[in-house]
């Protein structure tokens, strides 16, 4: 029987990418910065005691759990964790390499409040505990534009709904998308959420009165968004917050 990507009883497959084989077995100087499939899931409401910024440590304060789904290689949580070392980050992304690069990368920066997550983003329930998500961010993810690709789309209402509970109400949750379409259906969704989800900040054009959006620069603006600004697309932006 095939089981659904969400199933608890999920098991990820091994892999014939080489990075596969780097991220399951990770040299010394990534241990612990670098998690693949199931070991996303190894240590769910205690992840902020796994950094290298907090490990054996015992926290008075909980630190902000930043969590990006779709990071790519992780341009912009990488900067973020430099810029904010006292808060915590963890970029999510389906591809091996570029996790692995990111991994890399947080390793030689000797950046130590971020962690790599190479995983599905269907599973986060199982990777992390209710409350345990102070900011989630989702940026640019892929719009699936035709109908019979819709199904794939990651902000489903369904998805939506099985995420909530991993936020804290602490922070919140922030979408953005060049895709108009796509925009609608996220809002529709929340919409039939709204006993689930408010809305504290909507735009469908986030730098319309900034007349020097081309020249921000990451982490302020992903890689793509800075494509985006360039040619003249609007970006659809929401953040919401789950009502706890």
């Amino acid at each position: 029987m095939t089981r659904s990507v969400s199933d608890p009883d999920f098991k990820y497959t091994p892999s014939h990418n080489p990075y596969w084989e780097k991220l399951m077995h990770p040299p010394a100087e990534l241990q612990g910065l670098a998690y693949a499939d199931q070991h996303t899931e190894t240590h769910r409401g205690d992840w902020i005691h796994q950094f290298p910024a907090t490990r054996n440590q015992t926290l008075s304060n909980k630190p902000m759990l930043h969590v990006e789904v779709g990071c790519n290689a992780g341009h912009v949580c990488l900067e973020w964790a430099k810029l904010n070392p006292e808060e915590l980050y963890i970029g999510v992304d389906w591809k091996f390499k570029q996790i692995y690069r990111l991994a890399e990368k947080a390793g030689d920066a000797e950046v130590k409040n971020l962690l790599a997550f190479r995983a599905n983003a269907e599973r986060l329930p199982l990777m992390f505990a209710p409350g345990e998500i102070d900011y989630l961010h989702m940026f640019f993810p892929d719009p699936w534009p035709k109908k019979a690709q819709m199904k794939n789309r990651t902000a489903s209402e369904e998805w939506l709904k099985r995420i909530a509970p991993l936020l804290s109400g602490r922070g919140y949750f922030h979408l953005k998308t060049d895709h108009a379409a796509y925009f609608d259906f996220i809002r529709e969704n929340l919409e039939k959420l709204k006993d689930t989800y408010e809305v504290i900040e909507e735009t469908r054009h986030l730098h319309e009165h900034n007349p020097n959006a081309h020249l921000l620069k990451i982490p302020a603006v992903t890689l793509f968004e800075r494509l985006f600004i360039k040619d003249g697309l609007p970006i659809h932006s929401i953040k919401i917050r789950h009502k706890t």
